[in-house]
């Protein structure tokens, strides 16, 4: 990985934000997707903050949760700490300073981001909802971030390399 992306750092911290959007692309991030996204930042020399800092609220509530279960569930009125009230702040702030320079990547960011909010339904069986689905838009935390960074790859194809963007928005 590190040969494939060179030894420019601005590459390698974009490859991981990158990385970050498609293992929160649907809403849930696992550990094991935390492992690999470690494993990226060990093989590029790169330590980020943001990405730690969640790896070690994933792994506070993994380890919580295998007591829990170890002692048959916490006791009544009893609840795990809780986390620092937005453990998604330093992420937001970290995706937010993401600059798009190569047209690959701008390109794959307009193709995976959509350009409206994705679906939103209610699941009817016998003619009764059963369950409502909310729009991604509504339950992805990062979801502004990801607009803002399709926004920023829109902006640099059109305004800086002159490309005709229309056919990110179908």
């Amino acid at each position: 990985l590190a040969a494939a992306l060179g030894k420019d750092a601005k590459t390698a911290e974009n490859f991981l934000r990158t990385a970050v959007m498609v293992a929160l692309a649907d809403g849930i991030y696992s550990t094991t997707e935390a492992d690999v996204l470690h494993q990226f930042c060990q093989a590029l020399g790169l330590k980020v903050e943001a990405l730690e800092t969640l790896r070690h609220a994933l792994c506070q509530d993994q380890v919580i949760e295998e007591e829990a279960q170890q002692i048959g569930g916490l006791a009544p009125g009893l609840q795990p700490p809780q986390p620092p009230s937005d453990i998604l702040n330093p992420v937001r702030h970290w995706l937010d300073g993401m600059e798009i320079h190569d047209p690959r990547v701008a390109r794959f960011i307009c193709k995976m981001i959509p350009a409206e909010c994705p679906f939103e339904r209610d699941v009817v069986l016998f003619g009764r909802k059963i369950v409502h689905i909310p729009a991604m838009c509504k339950i992805n935390p990062l979801y502004e971030q990801l607009v803002g960074l399709r926004f920023r790859s829109l902006s640099y194809l059109a305004d800086d390399l002159g490309e005709d963007v229309s056919q990110y928005f179908k």
